[in-house]
């Protein structure tokens, strides 16, 4: 035996598994709050609320680089197998997901900075209800990787089709805005990509989704139609 490599007792192991999973759910609350934050900046018109958001990215990224050392710590040292290989590779795959959902509500934050330097152009309905949805499948999606969860997997999986929905009529509505008057094209422009950004953190609460279910099933059900799943 190589003695001068160090030896890693099963506490040791399963103190690093536990601060793996803390530190995944922290950075999801962080990813939720963000969200929740982003729209809210947006309805009330508050410049510097929106500021705080994008601020709080920097901490957002600095959890995706510490979950995924702390993934490829637990591989390297401790050469997990079964169950626990599962959770920590998908917990690699998820940060990622998560650090693009901080990015798209700091997305939400700059549209928003812009959109408050003109006057609002209709009261915002449907993209806080998105939005609702969207941090919903997001903290769902957390919850089915923590508990193992491939049932609640799939209804998250099953509501994108609302996000959708709700993306597609708002993009029809906007349009009708900017074919009436050409001056609201600016101002209908920055809300359509805030609706596209809360699709795509929306995608990402899905990806998350059909990772759990490859977890615990080990089944792939990415870019399966949802009558295969």
């Amino acid at each position: 035996m190589d003695t001068t490599q160090p030896q890693h007792t099963n506490r040791q192991y399963e103190e690093d598994l536990r601060g793996l999973r803390a530190g995944l759910l922290k950075m999801g609350g962080l990813v939720e709050r963000q969200i929740a934050e982003a729209m809210e900046a947006l309805v009330d018109r508050d410049s510097a609320h929106a500021r705080e958001v994008i601020a709080r990215d920097e901490e957002v990224n600095h959890m995706d680089v510490a979950n995924d050392e702390q993934c490829i710590r637990l591989l390297a040292l401790h050469q997990p197998t079964a169950s626990d290989l599962r959770f920590i590779t998908t917990g690699l795959k998820i940060t990622t997901d998560l650090e693009r959902i901080g990015d798209n509500a700091v997305n939400i934050c700059e549209r928003a900075l812009e959109l408050n330097e003109v006057p609002q152009l209709k009261p915002y309905v449907d993209l806080p209800r998105m939005a609702e949805i969207a941090q919903s499948m997001v903290k769902d999606s957390i919850d089915a990787f923590m508990r193992n969860d491939d049932d609640l997997a799939r209804h998250v999986i099953d509501r994108d089709d609302e996000v959708d929905a709700l993306n597609y009529q708002i993009y029809r509505e906007l349009l009708s805005y900017m074919a009436e008057d050409p001056h609201t094209i600016g101002a209908a422009t920055r809300l359509l990509f805030v609706s596209k950004y809360i699709e795509r953190i929306a995608d990402h609460a899905t990806n998350i989704a059909e990772m759990v279910i490859f977890m615990v099933k080990g089944k792939v059900v990415r870019h399966m139609d949802k009558k295969q799943q």
